[in-house]
């Protein structure tokens, strides 16, 4: 047997360059007592927190593996509730920064996420078309509703009624009565998607977002609220209507009562419209949380913000009006117009401002602040988060940028990275500016303004750096004052690849003007200044038949290898320029090469997929690696290594052997392209850049990695990737129609039952074995002692049937449906006698009243028809009720005592409870920012 290769596993060390990604919103939270300080954005994977008045990053939400796709904050401010692109929703604690509660129900991205006003429930759409109403506090989902046809993109609860809006881009706004969990009515008054809605004046309003330059508005009419007294109890009832009817409605069509039974929970008739100036889609409509002020923006960089009368502001310009007419008919001497003065709907909803952008908008949030100024916050396409604040006592309300965060990463997509000789600095390039960071803090030590940047390199000493553009220009820098030294016209096309000789006397570059040349380092004396200054000289030039695209020099200055556009791979001696070797087989232009360092092996990556490694001495192609599912965009060895990195298109890093041509390890992180990586000198690092606008740095650890493990591991990834994609269990009995459970089967929840089939075969055990051993005990007529169950032991000498509860108790509350629906039916019978043995002890009502009525639900024609559970059944009938009311008498008792309290402590103080308590807090609040205040003052 031969000898295995130890190799080293890299690990992600950290995520930078990143402000923000525009997949998802942005978001106020309340953190540390204040509101409209801190924005809550997606970042990949995971949520950042922003301080907007420092410009730091004060907490990170971490994800797993999935980009986030939507943010909700809860209504009191001390959770936030995350959408992922693989249909999970996690909440996050802010105060902690820990995720609490996790839920899986959706296939797809969840595209919407709304808190009720209580944040008892939340309510989640997807690109799956399917909405969930998900229970926060008991952490289990309720129930899915299906009947949209395409991704659902904005759902609000209702305050008052237990009523629930969704809209969708098939062009349809559905109500849903949450009661009889069914949809009661369709609004089809858009001919396009419908892109967000917002509801306005106390719920009585709808306004809804299209394709076009409109916000349709209509009017809700609360039918339910007037009630005929003769009419028969049968008849008032909310599901009074057939569950599957819908109603469908023109836009200007309002449909009478009488012949819509439908329409006995709400009648929506559209009013009219407010015009954008926006010519292009909505793509956010949202309201600030007191309902005051409307803002909506389209694809450009202007968000168009509205106000919105109350009651009260309408009522007083009604009277104004109404003076207004009286006066002018006491002039023309006609009769008082009574009726005829009406508020049109831009009187009732008038636009205050557009609040330009310095970028195109992807998101905002809007609150007001107790001074009344409306503070605004946009996340913007090119990884900004920019702070308006809105004074709305001026006469003319004008937007001001307060705050801006960009320091923290680039504008555009980074196109080129270098590491420092020693292994410290990093140098990130992209189309407007150059960046240096810290890899140990990873924070930004100097920004360089530049042209679109494709290429780069740290000048010997690490005091400069070269930078080659896309205009042909090779850019010099000086790191300690951050200016630009020098620019020279270096090509007639892009400068594509830039190659430090190994002598570190010069360097090559390579362009699409078909051209190599060969540049020095030299000093000369500038005019301004005594000292001599670096330069380049251009001293030789190599010309091709086609466009040089990447270029590389072998460790002994020897060789120089060329990728040309006709697919192939070009060795020239450096010395005198003569050709030496042709390496061809790509089927496309080869993008990326490497050398390894003692010269014997260069490797070749091609927009072809694939990777081809040659030997140096005669051009033979030792092997052709199928790597990545997309063009290979980088490649780079390993310092004093055979070891290699690639980076795919496909977003994926992968680390290859070149002389056992084996795949090693595949760096998964990144959610787009990848289109650049650099390795530290000593190897011990790898910096990363992508399409995601993030920056990623991996580093290698002592851990061994073997092949065989890691295989395994691949596989097992697969297995769980596959579970989750089989169809779901259908449950006995369930109409496939409107609604369906919350859940769905995931890895996790055939775990979780196979734990309890486990517990259960071991009570089935250590039943038998307990039932021999008194039947050995009888015989022997003395007490023999019994051999203790490992697990039981570990568990602190417990029952059986105590450990198949603890096991039952560990299945996480959001899972535990999903969990009992795989579990097979021959072990419910078990499992009906011990909830029975459970509740008679009176231990976990609750939960175990949950469990058993959804195995009933689920398994009903065979519990029913099984005779030797009919017995089991009327003893968990009377168990059950009995503790349930004790339950319920227990929860009572304690209401009314608090209850009780309350009255006591409202007489004692004269004043209500949580009124004086929110006074203390606001006195608090603004003694803080006086001492605040001074502290600047003196500062």
């Amino acid at each position: 047997m031969g000898l295995t290769r130890q190799y080293l596993r890299y690990e992600p060390a950290a995520l930078f360059g990143l402000v923000a990604s525009a997949r998802a919103g942005v978001a106020f939270v309340a953190l540390r007592g204040e509101r409209g300080r801190y924005v809550a954005v997606p970042a990949c994977e995971h949520v950042f927190v922003w301080d907007t008045r420092k410009g730091e990053k004060v907490l990170i939400l971490k994800g797993l593996k999935h980009q986030v796709s939507c943010l909700c904050p809860s209504p009191d401010g001390l959770h936030l509730a995350v959408g992922y692109e693989d249909g999970a929703i996690r909440v996050f604690n802010l105060l902690s920064g820990e995720s609490t509660i996790t839920f899986n129900g959706h296939k797809a991205a969840v595209t919407a996420l709304q808190y009720d006003h209580l944040g008892g429930r939340l309510v989640s759409g997807s690109k799956d078309t399917e909405v969930i109403v998900w229970d926060v506090i008991n952490e289990s989902g309720l129930y899915r509703l299906r009947g949209h046809k395409d991704v659902i993109t904005q759902v609000l609860f209702l305050k008052e009624k237990n009523l629930l809006v969704t809209c969708s881009k098939d062009t349809l706004v559905k109500w849903w009565d949450l009661d009889t969990q069914h949809c009661f009515k369709t609004l089809v008054g858009h001919r396009a998607e419908v892109w967000g809605m917002a509801l306005l004046s106390e719920e009585k309003r709808l306004i809804t977002g299209s394709a076009d330059s409109e916000l349709r508005v209509w009017d809700l009419t609360y039918i339910q609220e007037v009630k005929d007294p003769d009419e028969p109890e049968s008849k008032k009832s909310k599901g009074s209507s057939s569950p599957g009817a819908e109603e469908n409605t023109e836009e200007d069509e309002t449909l009478e009562l009488d012949e819509h039974p439908e329409e006995r929970i709400v009648k929506c008739s559209k009013v009219g419209s407010i015009m954008r100036e926006g010519r292009d889609r909505v793509v956010t409509l949202g309201m600030d949380r007191m309902g005051k002020f409307l803002a909506c923006h389209g694809t450009d960089a202007v968000l168009e913000v509205f106000s919105v009368l109350s009651e009260e502001e309408i009522q007083k310009k009604l009277e104004k009006k109404m003076k207004k007419a009286r006066k002018k008919a006491k002039q023309n001497s006609e009769e008082e117009p009574e009726k005829s003065v009406e508020l049109s709907l831009q009187e009732e909803i008038q636009r205050v401002t557009n609040v330009k952008a310095s970028s195109k908008i992807k998101s905002f949030d809007l609150i007001l602040s107790p001074k009344g100024e409306l503070k605004m916050v946009l996340l913007l396409q090119n990884n900004v988060i920019e702070l308006y604040n809105l004074d709305l006592s001026a006469q003319v309300p004008q937007a001001v940028r307060v705050s801006r965060i960009t320091i923290g990463g680039h504008r555009s997509d980074v196109r080129t990275l270098t590491f420092s000789s020693d292994n410290i600095a990093i140098l990130s390039a992209a189309a407007e500016s150059v960046k240096i960071w810290n890899r140990s803090t990873l924070q930004c030590i100097r920004t360089m303004e530049c042209e679109y940047a494709l290429c780069s390199l740290f000048v010997p000493g690490d005091r400069q750096v070269i930078v080659g553009t896309k205009t042909g220009k090779l850019q010099l820098y000086d790191l300690a004052s951050g200016s630009l030294m020098e620019t020279l016209d270096a090509h007639d096309g892009a400068v594509w690849s830039i190659a430090l000789s190994p002598d570190q006397h010069g360097f090559v570059t390579g362009g699409a003007d078909k051209c190599v040349k060969f540049w020095e380092f030299e000093l000369v004396k500038d005019e301004s200044s005594v000292q001599k200054r670096l330069s380049m000289k251009h001293v030789r030039v190599l010309q091709l038949d086609e466009d040089v695209l990447c270029v590389r020099y072998s460790p002994n200055q020897k060789l120089l290898a060329v990728s040309l556009l006709d697919c192939t791979v070009k060795v020239f001696y450096v010395d005198t320029l003569k050709f030496f070797l042709s390496l061809y087989g790509h089927k496309l232009p080869v993008l990326c090469m490497d050398i390894c360092y003692d010269g014997t092996l260069i490797a070749t990556g091609s927009a072809d997929r694939n990777v081809k490694i040659w030997g140096l001495d005669f051009g033979d192609c030792h092997r052709s690696l199928f790597a990545h599912d997309d063009s290979v965009m980088y490649l780079q060895f390993v310092p004093k290594s055979h070891l290699f990195f690639t980076a795919g298109k496909d977003s994926k890093i992968k680390q290859w052997d070149a002389d056992k041509f084996e795949h090693i390890q595949t760096l998964e992180g990144h959610h787009q392209e990848v289109w650049c990586l650099a390795l530290s000198p000593n190897g011990d690092y790898v910096v990363s850049a992508s399409h995601d606008k993030s920056l990623r740095l991996w580093e290698r650890t002592r851990e061994p990695l073997i092949l065989e493990e890691e295989r395994e591991m691949q596989r097992e990834a697969e297995y769980e990737e596959s579970v989750a994609k089989e169809e779901q269990p259908v449950v006995a009995g369930e109409r496939q129609g409107e609604t369906g459970l919350a859940g769905k089967k995931t890895i996790e929840t055939i775990k979780a039952a196979e734990r309890i089939m486990e517990a259960i075969e071991l009570y089935r055990e250590e039943m038998a074995k307990l039932k021999e051993h008194n039947a050995i005990c009888k015989a022997a007529g003395k007490e023999v002692p019994f051999p203790v169950n490992p697990i039981l032991r570990a568990y602190g000498n417990i029952t059986p049937s105590a450990y198949v509860l603890e096991v039952f108790k560990k299945v996480k509350s959001s899972e535990l449906e999903e969990s009992l629906l795989v579990l097979p039916f021959s072990y419910v019978p078990d499992l009906l006698r011990l909830f029975n043995e459970y509740i008679q002890l009176g231990s976990d009502v609750e939960l175990l009243c949950r469990a058993l009525l959804f195995l009933l639900k689920i398994h009903f024609g065979q519990i029913t028809s099984n005779q030797m559970l009919v017995t089991v059944i009327e003893n968990l009938k009377k168990t059950t009720i009995s503790r349930v009311s004790e339950v319920r008498d227990v929860l009572g008792f304690n209401m009314a005592g608090l209850q009780f309290l309350k009255r006591e402590i409202e007489a004692k103080d004269e004043v209500t409870f949580f009124a004086d308590a929110t006074e203390r807090f606001e006195e608090k609040k603004r003694k803080r920012k006086k001492k605040e205040k001074m502290v600047l003052a003196v500062l």
